[in-house]
Order: C-alpha cells, then sequence, then structure tokens
C-alpha cells in the first residue's frame, strides 16, 4: 500500500511539474517587452479613431453616401446636446476596433501561441491566435471578434518585434468612436493591425489599423499610438460615475440630487401614464 501511494504521488508530483516545464521552454527573450499599462498617446486628437486629423467631418472618414447620412445625424444630435450613434455612453462594449483607442489603460500579455490585450474598461480581453491555426468555417461573432496573427522579426536579429494581426466576426452596434460613424450592418468588417514598439523610444507603441467595411469607399488606415506608464494598474467601472438615464429612446441625465433633467434644448419629458399625476 505505501509502495502504491509512493507511486501515485510521484505520478501526481511529475503531472504537475509537465506545465512548469512547458512554460520554461517558453523563450520570451525572443518577444518585445509591452509589459506596463499603455494609454492613449497625448494629444488633442488622440480620443479620434484618427488621431491625426479633428473630429466630426474632419476625420474625412470615406463613408459611402448613405452611411455618411447616418454619421451627419448624429453629429446634429450631439450638437443639440444628445449622444448620436454612441452606444459606448451606456457603458456598452466599444468594441473592436474602437477599444484599441485606449481611452481607459490596456495592457498586453505575450504568450508563444496566443497574446491576450486585456482591457480596463470593461474588463475585456482580447485573444490574438499566433499558433498558425486557419479561420474557422464559421465565426461565432462577438464586440470584439475573432484575431489570428503572426510574429514578425524585421530586423534579421532572431528576435520578434512586429504582430500582425487580422480580425473578423465582429458584431453588435459599434462605431468608430464617440462622433458615431457607423459600421455596415452586414458584419463583415475585417480590421487589420500592424503593432510594434517606436524605434528608439520603448515607451510607445503604435498600432497601424486599416478598417476594411461595406460602408466605405475603400480600406481606412489610421494610425493609432500608446504611452507605457508602468506604475498605472487602477481599476475602471463604467456604471460606478454613469449618470445618463434612456427610457423609451430618449436619453436623460440624472443630477447630482438624483433629479431627471434634460439632454437637449425643448426635450420633452418621458412618458408618466403610469404614475399619478397630482391634481391642482
Amino acid at each position: 500500500m505505501l509502495c502504491q501511494r509512493a507511486i501515485g504521488t510521484f505520478a501526481l508530483v511529475a503531472a504537475l511539474a509537465m506545465p512548469l516545464a512547458g512554460a520554461r521552454a517558453f523563450d520570451d527573450a525572443r518577444y518585445p517587452d509591452w509589459s506596463g499599462s499603455w494609454l492613449k498617446a497625448d494629444g488633442r486628437n488622440s480620443g479620434n479613431f484618427d488621431p491625426s486629423k479633428p473630429k466630426g467631418l474632419g476625420q474625412q472618414i470615406p463613408l459611402k453616401p448613405e452611411f455618411q447620412k447616418i454619421l451627419d445625424a448624429s453629429l446634429a444630435d450631439i450638437a443639440k446636446g444628445g449622444q448620436g450613434n454612441d452606444p459606448g455612453y451606456l457603458c456598452g462594449s466599444h468594441g473592436m476596433p474602437r477599444v484599441m483607442i485606449a481611452n481607459v489603460p490596456i495592457f498586453f500579455v505575450i504568450l508563444p501561441e496566443t497574446t491576450y490585450v486585456i482591457l480596463e474598461r470593461l474588463s475585456q480581453v482580447r485573444r490574438i491566435f499566433t499558433d498558425g491555426r486557419a479561420w474557422p468555417a464559421q465565426l461565432g461573432g462577438a464586440s470584439l471578434g475573432y484575431s489570428i496573427g503572426r510574429w514578425i522579426d524585421t530586423n534579421g536579429d532572431g528576435h520578434f518585434d512586429t504582430l500582425e494581426a487580422e480580425t473578423r466576426g465582429i458584431n453588435g452596434t459599434h462605431v468608430y468612436d464617440s462622433d458615431g460613424a457607423p459600421f455596415h450592418p452586414d458584419n463583415g468588417t475585417i480590421v487589420k493591425e500592424r503593432i510594434s514598439l517606436q524605434k528608439g523610444n520603448p515607451k510607445i507603441l503604435h498600432d497601424e489599423m486599416t478598417v476594411m467595411d461595406d460602408a466605405l469607399t475603400r480600406p481606412w488606415t489610421v494610425m493609432r499610438s500608446y504611452q507605457r506608464d508602468p506604475a498605472v494598474w487602477g481599476e475602471y467601472v463604467c456604471s460606478e460615475s454613469n449618470e445618463h438615464v434612456v427610457i423609451g429612446h430618449e436619453d436623460y441625465f440624472l443630477s447630482a440630487d438624483g433629479t431627471l433633467m434634460p439632454v437637449k434644448k425643448d426635450q420633452k419629458p418621458p412618458d408618466l401614464r403610469y404614475f399619478e399625476t397630482p391634481q391642482p
């Protein structure tokens, strides 16, 4: 009996050691150091999808006419105090590729078969598979989509420095940024990324993104940049500071004293048919 227990214990220890041995086989020196917290780089336009251009029509998005009308209506609503087509103000997922604007910190965890992009906002996680897999025959669809990538050694020095990724299967309500520029509802969007550190400056990470979508007249390429801060690990809970209240299809705002307020000039109050109306 004692011998059997010894054999069983040895087998258990061996089984537990196997993952550790696999982990040690991972040569992390071949991969770049993207540790720490990454936030959109400073700049007045950094909250726009294309940080090189101003908000609104200044983004010069190559939209087809019918989708340009949707953006125009969204901008008009925002000008009146509304939220336009932006679903994010209700703490919904920003979806791909908007999550990569990094208004809230993002973090990278690099492993040989998968690179994880951890999004502090809503605690979502992107998985970029780098194990050589093919695209699934059926994509289930998700706000972050399904991403396949590969590591590249552009310098030929034996170390990976660039991650190329492609994301498909993005569904749900999502826009480029808070202006509300739309995607085509067929969920056929493809986003290609090329991510690498800035040469000579390991504190800056660049993400060149190209969007292909049936709402566009041509592929749209922008460059996003992030600044590293190894000390930022703060928690972000969207719902804690969200004072928006949607009743029917109208957005209202909750004041500090708990009173419902309009967000637009001359906005009508919500339907109170099920409440007793005080008699004069």
